[in-house]
Parts: C-alpha cells; structure tokens; sequence
C-alpha cells in the first residue's frame, strides 16, 4: 500500500511538473486571445520516431492539445486559431475578434514537423526592426515567435555588460570599453566586425538597462521552448588593443562599408585569445547562465585572414566554445562566401550549424554542396533595412525546402528560418515560412493563400481572393526567375538625382514586374473597405496596399520628369514635377493614418528608452541617423538611405523638401541658368540634429483616405 501511493504520489509530482513545462505555452494563448482562457488544455507527448509533433482535438467546448515540446504546443494553438477559428496573428495587423464557441474538431488532428530547427531572426534585425524596444514590445514578440513555432531565435541583446565585464580586466576604463560600445540603433554591425564606437558613447544607465531587459528575454525564451542564440567570442576587439597588448597577434580588419574602421581579430588561438574567452565565456554564464548556441564569426562582409591559418583558427574559436559550454553548437551566417570550406575544414560538424540566409535568392546550399556535411538551416531574408516594400517570393519558399531535403547535397538540411533585417512589413511570408516547416513535401501556394485570407480576414471572400491572386502574379511572384536584393525602393526616399535606379547603393528601384497587371487589384481593396474595414488585419494591408500603389505611380511620373528634364521641355517637366509632389503629398497624408507607417512612433520609442535627458537625446540622435544618412556623417557614404522608411513625418520635413530642391535646380537648368547641385546633405543633417515632435497618433481617417486613393490612383 505504501509504494503504490509513492508510486501515485510520483506520478503526481511528474504530471504537475509536466504541466508547469506548458504553462508559459498557456499564457500567450490568454495574452494573445483572452477569449481562450480557460478553454486551452495543453499535454506534453513523446516524441514519435525522433520527430516534433502536436496533435489537436475539442472536448466539451474546449481545445486539446498533445505536443512533444512547447513550441510544436504554441504551434499548434495557432493552427488551430487560423485553420479552424479564422484567427490570424501578426506585429502588421491581427485579427482576433472573439468567438463566443470554439469551432469543435470532428476528429483529432495530427501534425508533425521533419525540421529540427525553425530559426528567426538576424542582427539587423535587432537593430531595423526592434532598437528601441521595451519588455512590452518583445512580450509580444515572443508570443509571436511562440505561436509559429520557433525553437532557435537570435539574442544578442545586453552584451554590453559582457565586454565592460571582460575589458576591465585588461586594463580598459570604463570610457574606454564606452567608446568603444556602439549606440543602441547599431549594435548588429559591432558584434558582426563591422564597426566599433557609432552611435556612442552609450552611458552606464543604458548599459545596464539592456542588461535588465536582456535577462527578461531570455527567461522568457527558455520558459517557451525558443533556444537562445547568444554573441560568441571569436577575437574581435577594439583596435586600441594593439596599444595595450603589442605582442599579441593582432590582425587589422581594414574597412567596412562606409568607410568605418572595422574592429580588430586577436588571433584565436594567441595566448591573449585564450585569457579573453575564458574571462568572456565567465562574465556570459555569470550573467545570463547556460547557452547551447552561440552565433557570430570573423570575415563577415569583408575583413582580411591577414596571414593566419584560417582553419586552426575558426577551430580555436570553436574549441572555446566547448570548453565553457561543452553541448554548444556554434551557428554560422552563410552569406558573402562565408563561411568557406576552408572556415569549415577543422569544425566539428556536431557542434555546427549553417544558416543559408538568401534561400529565395539563390542556391548558395547546392553550390556549396550542402556545406561539406555540415547541418544548415534554409533561410530567407526577404527584406534588406526594413524599407516598405510588398515583396517575397512565395512560391518558390514553398518549393524550395523540400528539394533541398530530397536532393543528396541538400539532405543534412536540418531546418528553415526567416533572417530578415526588419520584420514589420510582408505578413504573409513569415506566415508562410513557420507554417512549411509543419508540411512533408511542398504544396500549392495558392491553396495556400486561401487559408491565409480567411485567417488575415476571418473570411475568405470572393474580392480579396481575387485580390490576391493578382499580388501573386505581381508583388509576390517567384517566377520567372529574377535576382533582387529585398523589394523594389520607393523612389520617393531617394536622395534626388537623374537616372536614379535606386534609392540605397544596394537595392533598386525597378518594378520586377508589370504594374498595369497588378492595379486591378484596386477595385477589389476598395470593393472590401465596407465589409473588412474593422479587421486590423485589412487595415494594415489595405494601407500597405495603397502605399505600394501611390510609390509605383511615383516611379511612373519621375521617368517622366527625368525625360522632361533632358529633353528641356519646360511645360511637360512643370506637369510632371507637380504631379509628382501632389503623389508625395498623398502619400504623407495617407501614411499619417497609421502608427507603423509614421515617424512619430519610431522616435517617441528612441527617447522613452532614455532615463535623463542626455540619454534620451543620444537615443534620438541614433533613431533619426539611421534612417537616413545612417553613418558616417560623410555626404558620400554608400549607406545614405539604407535603411529609408517611407513614414509620415519624414516624408513632409526630409524626403519632400529634398525634390523640391531639385525640382527647383532642374527648373532653372531647363531655363538657361548655371545651377549648382543641391546641397542635400545638410537638409538630412540638419533633420538628424533637430528635436521637433512628431505625432503618434493617427492622423484622419485610414479607411476614407485609403478609398479616396485609390479611386484616384485607379485610372
């Protein structure tokens, strides 16, 4: 009697213990729809045949769910929040009116996953998309992140304690170590080697701010099933270390875009090496506790080996890693041509993992043949500085994953991700990618997209079905095949010039299909305002929409103008110079009707960071730099615009005022007179170093202004 109620008394202790592992699972589904409290009961299952999976079912008005982790749990109350309730969940718009009953499930559903890692995130994205983020900000996103299954996720955020912790004790100062931290809207490029102080110096306070919020983020990922990816140490480090330490092998890293000095590589291996990782490595488990992935490697975009075995030391680099953290696998970017075979040669596959950001773009993985046996992650990037643009190919992300795993080069595929370097525009394609990694073999995108508009909508109606097959043809097509690094750039934000192609050095201006094609789709947005127009969700994509549509009407009247130009035709350029303003202005007013499409809002989050009114200021000064000149203050860097937002506010006080300079310039060159280039640089200085105050609120109406649009734009 005795050891049968121990036994009872265990298998108490055990189911309680199981539930505790779901309860965090429990809580986004009651943040995220409150309507589902107490209605959601979620029990972990073993795995079958190795593979994740969760199984649905209703009882008695509420959801079941058997999952064998805690994201395929998250995994599955989402499909069945989009599947079976017509729920839809995103950072661009949801849909999640209540319901009174839960749609019941006649027979138990059963989905598994053949991918061992769903991966999200890349350092720009820390950076384009969340700088400025408080706990409110990432709870969600962690919901999110939850909701689509992701178990592997980049955090990189509250280093800044781990290098003041580890340069002290190597006779750094304080303002030392501070000069040499970047600011808060470019911390991506200084763990990545590209540069070290922009944007700084950051103040203690703030140091220790992110530190706070960085340990609220990890608790909250480990409690969800999302393993952290934390910041290796692979031997960068600040070039006055050549000062302190001039016996070390120090290796000069020359420059990066932009003409920024790089940070410098300590050779991994160097005695110096080995003291700094064990003293980095220390200060990481001393503050944030134990990791199994750490990311971040030399070489990214550009640097110099500068004479070293590049094999010897990546391995070195590797070595540490285990030392401190003995199961740890260190994630590596696959872009630029890193990492090579070479990087590869003396890494323990085990221990790996490759990261194939530009799976949409190309086929670095087949090329590369499967990265020498090495595990790898099919990626998308889909989006280069958060600049608004519908884009992604979404066919070809539903194909492409699956011939990777069924092709022999391809078979030590071991998931997919989504890197993009912002993440607040384009739904659909984050939907998609954690939605493919729970399907065997690919399917049909437009079956697909079905789903998803009753989800987005909560129904699927005949307009917007038809909308959508028009953006898939159009906006979101895959083929025929084309090249592009992230969406078409509205022509608006470019600093202005003739002959313009694009609006940052890397991306384009240049529609990757035929516009006339896609403005049917007008009729049927307008067609929905009435009927969708209190779904969140439409209202996101109805302005997205419309935004698109006045920027490619943009494009259209600046060759226009550019022809008028060269042509000096007085009276066509006058037409279309004024065309072309009223576009921009429609296009401020429209944007104004939303809080993410508004400059506002980005700001007020930069300066709410700050305790004092340096800090806040300093905060600012990064917010309003990067999304313009970005860095360095030099009229001719090649990263002016990189990251434009084509936002209310900067639209009206920077991107208007720029053409109007031209405009101006050009009409008196057409007229005869000897014109001097317009000074842009000092307008975008001169906006980066002002303090006025944006809204952030809503300005107008979204839904009258939207349909006034495109009536407009219809023709």
């Amino acid at each position: 009697m005795k050891k049968a109620l121990t036994l009872t008394v265990l298998l108490f202790m055990a189911s309680m213990l199981q539930a505790e592992d779901f309860r965090s699972i429990t809580d986004v589904a009651n943040r995220v729809a409150p309507w589902l409290k107490g209605k959601v009961q979620v029990e972990k299952v073993p795995k079958s045949s190795g593979k994740e999976y969760f199984e649905l079912s209703t009882y008695k008005g509420r959801l079941q769910v058997k999952a064998t982790t805690t994201s395929a749990a998250g995994m599955g109350i989402n499909y069945y929040l989009k599947y079976y309730c017509n729920r839809h969940y995103s950072q661009t718009g949801s849909n999640l009116a209540p319901l009174d009953k839960l749609p019941e499930i006649e027979k138990p559903v059963r989905v598994e996953t053949p991918f061992k890692y769903r991966y999200f995130l890349n350092y720009c994205t820390l950076n384009y998309s969340s700088s400025f983020w408080g706990w409110k900000e990432w709870e969600r996103e962690l919901d999110w992140m939850a909701l689509n299954g992701v178990n592997l996720a980049l955090a990189t955020i509250g280093t800044e304690e781990v290098w003041l912790n580890t340069l002290r004790k190597y006779g750094y100062t304080d303002q030392e170590i501070l000069k040499f931290l970047p600011g808060p809207a470019f911390n991506a490029w200084f763990l990545m080697g590209n540069l070290e102080g922009w944007g700084g110096p950051i103040s203690m306070e703030m140091v220790k701010e992110r530190t706070q919020t960085a340990k609220k983020i990890l608790a909250r990922m480990r409690q969800l099933g999302i393993d952290p990816v934390y910041q290796s140490f692979y031997g960068m480090a600040p070039n006055s270390l050549k000062d302190k330490f001039p016996k070390a092998k120090i290796i000069d890293q020359g420059k990066w875009a932009g003409g920024f000095k790089r940070p410098v590589i300590l050779l991994p291996g160097d005695s110096l090496y080995n003291a700094m990782a064990d003293t980095y490595y220390r200060e990481v488990k001393k503050l944030y506790g134990n990791f199994s992935f750490f990311g971040g490697e030399p070489f990214h975009e550009g640097g110099s080996a500068g004479g070293m075995n590049v094999s010897e030391a990546t391995h070195n680099v590797q070595k540490e890693i285990l030392k401190h953290f003995p199961n740890a696998t260190w994630v590596l970017q696959a872009w630029g041509g890193n990492p090579s075979p070479t990087f590869l040669k003396k890494l323990d596959p085990k221990h790996t993992l490759i990261l194939d950001l530009f799976g949409e773009m190309g086929n670095v993985w087949e090329k590369r043949k499967g990265f020498e046996g090495h595990p790898w992650v099919w990626c998308i990037v889909n989006d280069l500085g958060e600049n608004p643009s519908m884009f992604g190919k979404l066919d070809r992300m539903a194909k492409e994953p699956f011939r990777a795993m069924n092709s022999e080069v391809g078979k030590n595929i071991a998931g997919v991700g989504a890197m993009p370097e912002g993440f607040m525009n384009n739904p659909v394609t984050y939907d998609l990618i954690f939605d493919l990694a729970w399907h065997s073999s690919t399917f049909d995108i437009n079956e697909w997209v079905k789903g998803y508009i009753k989800a987005r909508y909560g129904r699927l109606t005949s307009d917007m079905f038809q909308a959508w097959n028009i953006l898939l043809q159009t906006a979101y097509r895959s083929e025929p095949y084309f090249y592009q690094e992230g969406g078409t750039e509205s022509i608006f934000c470019s600093r202005p010039d003739l002959d313009l192609e694009t609006t940052s050095s890397w991306g384009t201006s240049k529609l990757y299909y035929d516009y006339s094609k896609m403005k049917p789709a007008i009729e049927h947005f307008i067609k929905s305002i009435d009927s969708l127009g209190n779904v969140d969700a439409f209202r996101y994509d109805l302005i997205d929409f419309t935004r698109q549509i006045i920027a490619n009407e943009g494009r259209e009247t600046y060759y226009k103008m550019n022809a008028a130009i060269k042509a000096k035709d007085h009276e066509t350029f006058d037409q279309q110079a004024k065309l072309f303003l009223e576009q921009m202005n429609d296009q401020e007013r429209l944007l104004s009707t939303r809080t993410g499409f508004m400059v506002g809002p980005w700001i007020e989050a930069a300066k709410k960071q700050g305790k004092n009114a340096a800090d806040k200021d300093l905060y600012e000064q990064n917010a309003r730099m990067q999304i313009t000149i970005w860095g360095p203050l030099d009229p001719n860097t090649n990263l002016h615009e990189y990251a434009h937002k084509e936002w209310s506010g900067i639209l009206n006080d920077l991107y208007i005022p720029r053409w109007k300079m031209f405009i101006e310039a050009n009409r008196n060159a057409i007229a005869g007179h000897m014109v001097e280039k317009p000074d842009y640089f000092s307008l975008e200085k001169k906006w980066i170093s002002n303090r006025n105050v944006y809204p952030i609120q809503p300005q107008g109406d979204l839904l009258e202004v939207a349909k006034e649009l495109l009536i407009k734009y219809s023709n």
